[in-house]
């Protein structure tokens, strides 16, 4: 079983090979044909098109609940603005004089 130190020497001589011979230039691609970016362009789109459609029907699919959330929540701030505007109007009635109406300086 090799020593930590031997390890570490090991990784260190690997590290200092692979960065001291300078890389090789990548070989010279082949021209593309007009046909072959054709095809690539006419697969992006038919890509393009299915992933619309695809954010469309579950847009189309979701609708219903965002606007049920929406409606129960706007049905809750009526409820809400409601309440406070009756709790105003009987706090104004049960008050027998200005001075006992809470809030009136």
């Amino acid at each position: 079983m090799p020593r930590d130190d031997q390890l570490l020497d090991d990784l260190c001589a690997l590290l200092l090979t692979a960065f001291r011979y300078p890389r090789t230039a990548p070989p010279m691609r082949e021209q593309v044909t007009p046909a072959g970016f054709a095809s690539f362009l006419l697969g992006a789109s038919v890509a393009m098109i299915l992933c619309g459609s695809m954010t469309f029907l579950i847009g189309f699919l979701l609708l219903p609940w965002v606007i049920g959330l929406l409606a129960v929540v706007y049905f809750a701030g009526v409820v809400s603005n409601l309440s406070g505007l009756a709790t105003a109007i009987l706090r104004r009635i049960a008050a027998s004089s200005p001075e006992e109406i809470p809030g009136a300086d």
